[in-house]
């Protein structure tokens, strides 16, 4: 079965940085392109990253563009978030996820329904 487990939140101050990971298992991971979404208490599921199966494709939501960083690596089937620069708004849940299918422009894989697989997320916390 398709599994995305989620490490390395924490508790960071305001300009601070953390770094998520995911491990993925249960599919051929580099076939498929994956993602990062989060959902603060109060507020909906709102789409952070994407990255396409290859590596080379990333895309970001403009509330954390330049100061967040999507990758991968297919050899060991996980998934990375960069949080730099870290704001209290940034507070949240962070969910890994896997996009329903392998071919998919990356322009699509905003949309929340492209992906069909969540990790059960990683609590970051920002204050100070």
């Amino acid at each position: 079965e398709v599994q995305l487990v989620e490490s390395g939140g924490g508790l960071v101050q305001p300009g601070g940085s953390l770094r998520l990971s995911c491990a993925a298992s249960g599919f051929t991971f580099s076939r498929y392109g994956m993602g990062w979404l989060r959902q603060a208490p109060g507020k909906g599921l709102e789409w952070v990253s994407a990255i396409n199966s290859g590596g080379d494709r990333t895309d970001y939501a403009d509330s954390v563009k330049g100061r967040f960083t999507i990758s991968r690596d297919n050899a060991k089937n996980t998934l990375y978030l960069q949080l730099n620069r870290l704001k209290t708004e940034d507070a949240a849940m962070y969910h890994c996820a896997k996009s329903e299918r392998t071919t998919m422009a990356i322009e699509e894989a905003r949309r929340v329904v492209e992906y069909d697989y969540w990790g059960q997320g990683a609590q970051v916390t920002v204050s100070s």
